[in-house]
């Protein structure tokens, strides 16, 4: 007794013709990479460079929030605040804000009072490290 086998055992099709193998050769998956390479070259930096941006412009909205809290209870208590801590507790901020740069709310610093008779924080600056992109220290802002 003799059983039909149901596939062919060839390649070949039921036409008779030979079947191309499906798949990617080798040349088409390098040229592949060789795009999104490219296109990733391109992208990247911008990525990076919108990134720093956003992270200057956060520092910067952070410390005129700061200096505008600290102005606000100098004008209603006619002294500046003894520490940051306590803005935050009279209610002038809702919570200390993190310094972007440096993902940290502890790495600010605060500068005293010129005439070094007044006490509290008279400003605060940025204590990361480093400059911005138009080469001024963050120390400096």
């Amino acid at each position: 007794m003799v059983i039909a086998c149901p596939l062919p055992r060839s390649n070949r099709g039921f036409d008779g013709l030979m079947q191309r193998s499906r798949g990617f050769t080798l040349i088409e998956l390098l040229v592949v990479m060789a795009i999104l390479a490219l296109l990733l070259s391109i992208a990247a930096p911008r990525y990076i460079e919108s990134v720093d941006r956003a992270k200057e412009a956060a520092l910067q909205t952070n410390l005129r929030m700061l200096r505008e809290a600290i102005d606000k209870h100098r004008a209603d208590t006619g002294k500046f605040p003894e520490t940051l801590q306590r803005l935050v507790e009279l209610r002038y901020l809702r919570a200390l804000p993190i310094d972007p740069v440096t993902d940290t709310a502890a790495s600010w610093v605060l500068v005293p009072h010129p005439d070094k008779s007044t006490q509290g924080v008279f400003d605060v600056r940025s204590g990361a490290p480093g400059a911005s992109r138009d080469g001024s220290l963050y120390a400096a802002w």
